[in-house]
């Protein structure tokens, strides 16, 4: 029961913050802040990977960008989120995988969708991955495991 309450909970969390955020959170240049959750999978284990990528589902069907967006986006979250939680013990390490599997999970198709060229997606979506994940999502993966221990 506690499992899934929590990957409720990260669902919620992280489709909220998305909307409410949405002026930065969608589009070529985006800091889409809700993915600094994805690092705290190293923490709470598999509720987290599930409850971002549910999360990232609703998200990104009130994006805009359609089906590709919510297919391949859910994907990119999905594998950063598993990722980072098969790099636990060595966070920094999973925080840049997840970066690298976003940026170009993401960046390899919304360029098409968006119109521009393919360089300017990939780098526009390291630039937000980068912040939101590495530093954002390291620096609270580290402040929220030196505070909490989740049962095994």
């Amino acid at each position: 029961m506690l499992k899934t309450s929590l990957a409720a909970s990260f669902a919620a969390l992280y489709a909220v913050a998305v909307v409410v955020l949405a002026p930065i959170s969608y589009g070529i240049m985006q800091v889409r802040l809700a993915d600094a959750l994805i690092p705290l999978s190293m923490v709470f284990g598999l509720p987290v990977v599930y409850g971002v990528t549910l999360g990232n589902i609703i998200a990104n069907l009130y994006g805009g960008y359609g089906p590709i967006d919510v297919m391949f986006g859910t994907l990119a979250n999905l594998l950063a989120s598993y990722v980072a939680f098969r790099l636990r013990s060595k966070p920094l390490l999973g925080c840049l995988a997840a970066t690298m599997i976003v940026s170009l999970i993401v960046g390899g198709y919304l360029w098409i969708l968006v119109g521009v060229p393919m360089e300017v997606s990939l780098l526009g979506l390291f630039v937000g991955s980068f912040t939101a994940i590495t530093i954002l999502g390291y620096l609270l993966q580290r402040f929220v495991s030196s505070r909490y221990k989740m049962p095994r």
